[in-house]
């Protein structure tokens, strides 16, 4: 045990020291003469964590403490853990960032993550902990073929944690060098030992801990934010969204999003524009395509189904899904008033002008409540939730290596390779093993995907877990005709064609696109675009294919006034600065002088970057699939594959199982001791 505890302390030492190496970074939200405090509350909470993890790994000495934390965890505490492993650095700083610039659009993702949890408390959560033992794998063996289910049940599992965990290792990566200018690669090593510490010696009981530390702290960074915020307006609901409405910044955003629309609007009109459906979210076919994936892909994320399987009764399971829906619910009504608070004060200019994607909305917002840019209290709060963004991350990150070790280390090795057939000290070796796997693959891909567009891993996580789990797990649990062939079936379906899908879609890189785009950002429009001419039937495939009938005509109209680039700006900028006196009017005009040379550096490297390139990677000049997420189509093609299949084929062992698990499902007998079958 003391090896367990100077490892933990040399894997804090080295984050230390990367912390403390890249301390003299330049940049990064945080003014360089507080650092030493973000650094300060950061190495609090690493160290609390750090804690825990000696602590459970004092406890940890089985395969199922390793896998399941013994079954020892309360039904609350599993709702605070799932809570902490569902509301990643996306939910804490997207959402809050989409708000800011988009309204009401950026909360329509939080309505849909938190329905999502309807379908894990009904269909999900209780029967998976009565028959299954620690993995995804296991659920799915327990009527069909062992061997089949579980190795398709890894390959899924470790595909869907691989896009999520490149995701957060990038998205981590680029966020807290925006948040404290720690160097990319120092901050994904930090991430990644941090990770494998708690992993590797404290196993789900240390990440769980961690998870549970994790949502405590988020919640009430984010009940803070929202107090000092929403104090403003008296507590008023009505009063804080016509605070918004008459917000003079909200109102100029909202004219830049709608272009020539807003010259026929009344400041009001525009404001109350922001608190309305489409300034985001456009394409009502991509809108359903988008909550299927996520409604339906949260019930197959393999890190939270294996969150059921660390509670010692049915009821448990049922109280931690209740109890996670309110803290998740809770937390994702508080993202609005971060979210608008952030645009009626932090301004929406400045939060782009830090991230284009807004995440640095609910920071900056930090740093406005407690004092500005140059208090003590204004940093203070602003190290705090940084600090919480990391633990948040490295705890999401935590959580899916370790599904993506036991899909390897129970599933494969012990399931497929030995026949069960491995003590328990073998058992843990394995799992050990995988997680270092696990985890230095994940650094490797995130130091590598640096600089690389990978929001489209999250929603393709999502739509994978929903074409291939959920299908395989409902018609598993719930259809008596299921078998083997048509599980197997219908999860490489469905992976494989919401795979094909994104990677024929928006989502990808277009170097035309690209390149077009930054000529348009350095040397402007010349005109205005006239409106797109479209067929005189809306056609289902136009949405979806590039169909030659949704072709765009684009005419020139003269009559309209260029609109300048950012050259033409930055030049007309600094001769206006030349002739300011105010101090005041100097500092925004050198603001803006800041953010056009940023754009300007930023369109000059993308020309760089695509010079000479014509097609994406799949040869592509532009997209054939166009909706950017899949899941209208691969989650029915699953679920269809999987029907007919199990239809056409007959499995002897999935019809025999079928009464023992339609008994263990509802009555929980048996499960405590998760025999595997």
């Amino acid at each position: 045990m003391k090896k367990t505890f100077w490892a933990g302390s040399i894997a804090l030492l080295l984050t230390l020291l990367a912390s403390q190496a890249a301390f003299a970074a330049d940049g990064g939200a945080v003014a360089d003469k507080y650092k030493w405090l973000t650094f300060l509350v950061f190495g609090l909470i690493i160290g609390m964590t750090m804690y825990v993890t000696y602590r459970a790994a004092k406890q940890t000495s089985s395969a199922a403490d390793f896998y399941a934390a013994g079954r020892s965890v309360t039904g609350i505490q599993n709702g605070w853990a799932i809570a902490g492993d569902y509301l990643s650095a996306a939910s804490f700083l997207g959402i809050a960032g989409l708000i800011s610039l988009y309204g009401y659009d950026g909360f329509m993702y939080s309505v849909g993550w938190l329905v999502a949890y309807i379908t894990v408390l009904l269909v999900i959560a209780e029967p998976c902990r009565n028959i299954g033992k620690y993995t995804l794998g296991d659920i799915l063996a327990f009527r069909n073929n062992p061997k089949a289910a579980k190795t398709v049940a890894a390959i899924s599992t470790v595909t869907v944690s691989t896009f999520y965990l490149t995701a957060q290792m990038v998205g981590g990566g680029v966020l807290v060098k925006t948040l404290i200018g720690i160097d990319y690669e120092v901050s994904v090593i930090a991430v990644g030992i941090l990770m494998l510490t708690y992993v590797v010696f404290g196993g789900m009981k240390a990440t769980t801990w961690v998870q549970i530390i994790k949502a405590i702290l988020l919640v009430t960074a984010s009940v803070l934010l929202v107090l000092f915020t929403w104090g403003q307006y008296g507590f008023s609901l009505p009063g804080f969204l016509q605070a918004a409405v008459d917000n003079p910044d909200i109102q100029k955003q909202v004219a830049k999003l709608i272009g020539d629309a807003a010259t026929n609007m009344t400041p009001a009109e525009l404001g109350q524009r922001f608190l309305e459906p489409g300034l985001y979210l456009k394409n009502p076919i991509d809108q359903i395509s988008l909550g299927m994936a996520l409604v339906l892909g949260t019930a197959g994320m393999p890190h939270i189904l294996m969150r059921f399987f660390t509670v010692p009764t049915a009821q448990d399971a049922r109280t931690s899904v209740l109890w996670a829906m309110g803290i998740i619910g809770g937390f994702y009504v508080l993202t609005l008033f971060l979210g608008l608070g952030a645009a009626m004060n932090v301004t929406p200019a400045s939060i782009m002008a830090l991230d284009k994607g807004g995440n640095m909305a609910a920071p900056l917002l930090a740093q406005y409540v407690g004092g500005g840019a140059d208090s003590m209290l204004g940093n203070l709060f602003l190290a705090f939730v940084s600090a919480v963004a990391f633990a948040t991350i490295v705890a999401v990150v935590a959580g899916l290596v370790l599904a993506s070790a036991s899909a390897m280390s129970h599933d494969l090795y012990v399931g497929v390779f030995r026949g069960e057939d491995a003590t328990a000290k073998e058992q843990i070796t394995a799992a050990r093993v995988a997680t270092v796997i696990v985890g230095a693959l994940a650094i490797y891909v995130g130091i590598a995907a640096k600089g690389q567009n990978v929001a489209h891993l999250v929603a393709l996580a999502f739509a994978v877990a929903a074409s291939s789990n959920l299908p395989a797990v409902f018609l598993t649990l719930y259809w008596k005709k299921a078998n083997t062939y048509g599980i197997v079936s219908g999860m490489l379906v469905g992976a494989g064609s919401a795979i094909l899908l994104v990677m024929l879609s928006p989502n990808m890189t277009y170097p035309l696109a690209k390149i077009a785009d930054a000529k348009k950002v350095l040397e402007g429009t010349p005109v205005t675009l006239a409106k797109e001419a479209a067929p005189a039937q809306w056609s289902f495939s136009c949405e979806l294919f590039a169909s030659p009938d949704c072709k765009k005509e684009v005419k020139a109209s003269p009559e309209k006034p260029a609109v300048p680039g950012a050259i033409e700006k930055l030049a007309k900028a600094q001769a206006d600065l030349a002739t300011l006196t105010d101090d005041a009017a100097k500092a925004a005009k050198t603001k803006e002088i800041a953010g056009l040379e940023k754009s300007i550096t930023a369109a000059e490297g993308d020309l760089k970057k695509f010079e000479g390139q014509t097609t994406s990677m799949m040869g592509l000049e532009k997209p054939w699939f166009m909706l950017k997420n899949p899941g209208l189509i691969s989650i029915i093609l699953g679920f269809l594959v999987t029907i007919l299949v199990s239809l056409f084929t007959r499995d002897r062992r999935a019809d025999e199982m079928w009464d023992e698990l339609y008994v263990r499902q509802n009555t929980g007998i048996n499960a405590e001791g998760a025999q595997a079958h």
